[in-house]
């Protein structure tokens, strides 16, 4: 038999769903292997290859209108890609006008039905909701240290959203003294908060910002006070407190009566966020998007009579008036090889904008950005919704450089702005919650900022001299790692980059480092296609030699 190392391995790629899914899913069989073993190898790599499910098990009460509770918790897992399994802890009958009766669950049953499913399911993080009696808390705990999970979120739930009590007076010391030091993350709204700290008013950001404060000193890791609530503020402010900084995190304030659920859906996917393995401040800051797409989505839904209707988790019960639900879909591998077209480039090579869109996303670019400086508006309308129907054909995602009023006309899919343009929370005003927004960093505090105006992404650069911008100060590969290490957004590197370097970018090795944006490399040539086949070939080799492959034998 030959040794080992004498062995001839051939690479076999498994099928993937993505580019660089499938460097992580490189492995290695002998050419000899006969074609019997071949299979018998390949299957068990396939029973390798599958996953564990990230998984919630809610603990919460069931709402009769489909609004709230468990039923708002398994959609919105659902509609976050994890599976949710539900331990009910009262029935309660209510719709949109409010609460007509709560039946709670006898606390030896939900003792039954938490020991179910923590004892069989393999269960990441466990989110509750409505706990009515201080004694189901303690059976929560105790089930809890018998079978412990990866994180608890606690949503706090109290008093309805119609108003309508939930939860004994008498569950505010277990919550305080027993539950708390148990969660990762603790979820009160105004009310709840206030309840929590003995009645203290809360009316501005400062008061919520020392309600955080207060209640980590109950013993949670986390607390995000939700000020859904708060009188005379035009955004949605919500203060999330890590035990050493305030947050306050910034959203639209949608103007509808469809919120019933909004506390339970936010906790929920902070939860699924967790199980998928997101830091918790991306957690915190996915679900407030995904709940802020969700009412805009959903504000003229009409259903029941009451003043608190129910919301469309999954973004099926209505055709939109735009894309609403894209941010879901944008994920930080399109910016494996960002493009960057540019008009100077373009009139020098005698191509059209849309040629030229046309030849980089045959060439394996997998987001395109329009950077127009000599077009007329609406040339340059005309020209950009022309690109945008040969992106959507190819299901690439196109922004628009700076020019919001471009990117509206020609719904486009995002925008992407410089520190001296248009802030993002502005842009993410006029463009609405399901748009996608880049922006241009070079330091820390920048990038800090991009993530709490609510930014998808940042263009961190320009990393090497570039022709694009002369003045452009460069930060080296140095500065690029730092921001990237600071950043709590996926990044792509921009400026100076080619195929004789791009491979110094990608091996810093950042994990949120996510691709290359790439202008003169891939348009100041003849052959934009080409190029752009050669850059992304050297990028993904350059991908498959860190990553950790398999080795069969």
């Amino acid at each position: 038999m030959a040794s080992s190392s004498s062995l001839i391995l051939q690479p076999l790629i498994l099928p993937s769903t993505t580019p660089r899914a499938a460097f992580s899913r490189l492995v290695f069989l002998p050419r000899s292997l006969s074609p019997r073993l071949r299979a018998v190898s390949l299957s068990t790599i396939a029973m390798a290859e599958r996953t564990k499910l990230p998984h919630v098990l809610t603990v919460a009460g069931s709402d009769s209108g489909g609004g709230a509770g468990i039923q708002a918790d398994i959609k919105a897992c659902g509609a976050m890609g994890v599976y949710c399994s539900s331990v009910i802890t009262a029935v309660t009958a209510q719709n949109t006008v409010g609460v007509q009766g709560v039946h709670p669950v006898p606390e030896a049953f939900i003792e039954e039905q938490l020991k179910s499913v923590l004892s069989d399911m393999e269960v990441d993080v466990v989110k509750t909701g409505m706990l009515p009696s201080p004694g189901m808390i303690k059976v929560l705990c105790e089930s809890l240290k018998r079978f412990p999970v990866k994180a608890l979120v606690v949503d706090p739930v109290m008093v309805s959203t119609s108003g309508d009590t939930l939860s004994a007076p008498s569950t505010l010391s277990g919550y305080r003294d027993e539950l708390f030091g148990m969660a990762d993350i603790v979820t009160p709204n105004l009310k709840e908060a206030s309840a929590l700290l003995g009645g203290m008013q809360l009316q501005t950001v400062s008061d919520m910002s020392l309600a955080a404060k207060s209640i980590h000193k109950f013993g949670p890791k986390n607390v995000l006070v939700k000020g859904g609530d708060l009188s005379g503020s035009s955004d949605a402010i919500d203060v999330f407190f890590d035990g050493e900084t305030c947050y306050e995190l910034h959203g639209s304030r949608v103007q509808t009566r469809n919120t019933h659920g909004t506390g339970c859906t936010l906790a929920s996917c902070i939860a699924a966020e967790l199980s998928k393995g997101s830091p918790m401040l991306q957690a915190v800051k996915a679900s407030k998007a995904f709940v802020e797409n969700a009412l805009h989505h959903s504000k003229s839904i009409d259903l029941g009579s009451g003043p608190q209707g129910p919301f469309d988790h999954l973004f099926r019960l209505k055709s939109p008036p735009y894309n609403v639900a894209l941010s879901l879909k944008f994920h930080p591998d399109d910016l494996f090889l960002y493009a960057v077209t540019d008009s100077g480039m373009n009139i020098k090579w005698g191509r059209s904008m849309t040629d030229a869109v046309e030849a980089a996303i045959k060439g394996g670019a997998t987001i395109v950005q329009l950077r127009e400086k000599q077009m007329e508006t609406r040339e340059f309308i005309e020209s950009a919704t022309a690109c945008m129907e040969i992106c959507q054909r190819h299901k690439i995602p196109l922004l628009i450089n700076d020019r919001v009023d471009v990117a509206l006309a020609c719904n486009a899919d995002g925008v992407h702005v410089g520190q001296s343009d248009m802030q993002a929370r502005t842009v993410r005003a006029l463009l609405g919650p399901g748009k996608i927004i880049g922006v241009s960093c070079k330091t820390t505090a920048q990038a800090e900022q991009a993530w709490m105006d609510g930014a998808d992404y940042i263009g961190c650069g320009g990393v090497f001299p570039t022709s694009t911008k002369k003045d452009n100060t460069t930060i080296g590969l140095e500065g690029l790692k730092e921001v990237c290490l600071a950043s709590k957004l996926p990044v792509v590197a921009i400026g100076g980059i080619g195929i004789g370097n791009a491979n110094l970018v990608l091996g810093t090795g950042v994990k949120n480092l996510k691709g290359v944006a790439v202008v003169s490399a891939l348009f100041d040539r003849e052959s934009v296609e080409g190029e752009t086949k050669e850059l992304r070939s050297v990028l993904e080799r350059m991908l498959s030699s860190v990553s950790e492959g398999t080795v069969v034998l």
